[in-house]
């Protein structure tokens, strides 16, 4: 096995007991890299020269004594909204193109300290608009969409290019590429990773979280990142050990299994792969508990009426002064915002009171949630619509946010893992859902279903 292709987590214990120096590592993430960015393009900018010379600093570091925790000396990629001191911030759009970041932001200053050392800035959907990320492909289908918001980051993951990234998620720009390309993707909840220095799509609903390969990788970076930052004014003040340990019982945990929502309008293949994963759960000792998700019939309607004014406000004065440097998909989504009434923002606020509190009561009858990351694996670039057996015509964009939604509008963390691949070989993933400030039952419960599985390939490009 090359460097390249350890987890975090195995990458950490190699370096602590000094069997791969940070050299080495990042060497062969860099030669990796080269090898199959030209096919993926995952990334906006590399910075080769840094990263090399951070891991000669990490490897003196270490042969001193002086050790800063486990993600010391582990190649990192950042989506490209998070600021970097120095560093261009193109949020992946021609409006950005001269945008060079002053300072660090929340995040990237925390991952430094902790050690991790940048290998790029990855692409995104331009400023987090979309669900596809048109610029990068996916990790084991060039033909194929990469997901996103923040599908640079999920293929980086998937393909070797990153031994973990940041995504973020304000209608399920972490679960969605990671899904499509077989990692893992965590959206904590809201408030409890600092956005401080990141370029927002939607103030109320955007998240910040990890990609990563393995389920404890996820927790050894929500790790570093969670604690309080009085710049971001949602930021809770917690923090934590997140990691999951090493047991697999599970009992006295209950799993809400939907009666609606999450298995309507599913692709087959995504539904039995899902069903045979929560079966798995409860092989574990779960205890699984049909639930029916509240105001279904309310949740896209709310996600896009929070989201699209909010969008709007932020980019108000650049979309009046070069409206033609957006890209035609953004731009149109953006303009249109500028009609939306101020009435159905505020129904939409209403309406989201309303879910959160129904959420609430759902979740103190069940413990986790599991259901579909997304309806269908990745779709050929280019598609617009997915057609269901009933005849129902959908928009790419609706069937992959529609699922993934109700996690940004209530705030609720959820973490999408990988439960298997379609019959063309395409991964899919299955998304566990859980009180506010729940992830440590999320990932112990994701963990030990990982842990019933053969570790995970590297997508082979």
């Amino acid at each position: 096995m090359q460097p390249y292709e350890l987890s975090l987590t195995a990458a950490s214990e190699a370096i602590r007991t000094r069997k791969l120096s940070p050299v080495e590592l990042v060497d062969s993430v860099l030669d990796r890299l080269g090898t199959v960015e030209p096919q993926l393009e995952a990334y906006v900018t590399v910075t080769p020269e840094q990263a090399r010379r951070a891991a000669r600093e990490a490897e003196r570091d270490l042969a001193a004594g002086r050790r800063r925790g486990p993600l010391q000396g582990i190649p990192m990629g950042l989506k490209d909204l998070i600021d970097v001191a120095g560093a261009a911030t193109t949020a992946s759009s021609r409006v950005r193109a001269d945008h060079r970041a002053d300072a660090d932001s929340t995040v990237a200053a925390r991952l430094t300290a902790a050690g991790a050392i940048l290998i790029g800035k990855t692409h995104t959907h331009e400023f987090a608009y979309g669900l596809t990320t048109p610029q990068t492909h996916n990790a084991w289908d060039r033909d194929r969409v990469a997901g996103g918001s923040s599908g640079g980051s999920a293929v980086a993951v998937a393909a070797g290019t990153a031994t973990f990234a940041l995504g973020t998620d304000t209608g399920g720009s972490i679960r969605v590429p990671s899904a499509l390309n077989g990692v893992v993707g965590l959206k904590p909840t809201y408030g409890l990773v600092p956005r401080h220095g990141v370029t927002s799509l939607s103030w109320s609903l955007d998240h910040v979280g990890p990609i990563t390969r393995t389920v404890e990788d996820a927790a050894l970076v929500l790790a570093a990142l969670a604690a309080h930052d009085p710049r971001d004014p949602a930021s809770l003040a917690t923090s934590g050990d997140y990691r999951p340990g090493a047991g697999t019982d599970l009992t006295g945990l209950r799993v809400g299994v939907p009666r609606n929502y999450y298995f309507d309008h599913v692709d087959p293949e995504v539904e039995a792969a899902v069903r045979r994963a929560i079966d798995t759960l409860e092989s574990l000792g779960a205890r699984l508990v049909e639930v029916e998700i509240p105001m279904t019939r309310y949740i896209q309607a709310t996600q896009w009426g929070l989201m699209v004014p909010e969008a709007t406000a932020y980019h108000e004065r650049t979309l009046r002064a070069v409206p033609e440097l957006y890209q035609a998909d953004v731009r149109i989504l953006l303009e249109a915002g500028e009609l939306m009434p101020a009435g159905d923002y505020v129904r939409a606020q209403r309406a989201r009171t309303l879910m959160r509190q129904a959420w609430t009561r759902l979740l103190d009858d069940v413990d986790v949630i599991a259901a579909p990351t997304v309806p269908v694996t990745a779709v050929k670039a280019g598609q617009d619509t997915v057609t269901w057996s009933d005849g129902t015509v959908e928009g790419v964009s609706d069937a992959y946010v529609r699922l993934s939604a109700p996690a940004n509008i209530t705030g609720v963390p959820s973490l999408s893992i990988p439960v298997g691949d379609d019959t063309a070989g395409l991964p899919i993933g299955m998304q566990l859902l859980g009180r506010p400030l729940g992830e440590p039952v999320l990932l112990r419960m994701g963990h030990a279903y990982e842990q019933t599985r053969p570790a995970r390939r590297l997508a082979t490009v």
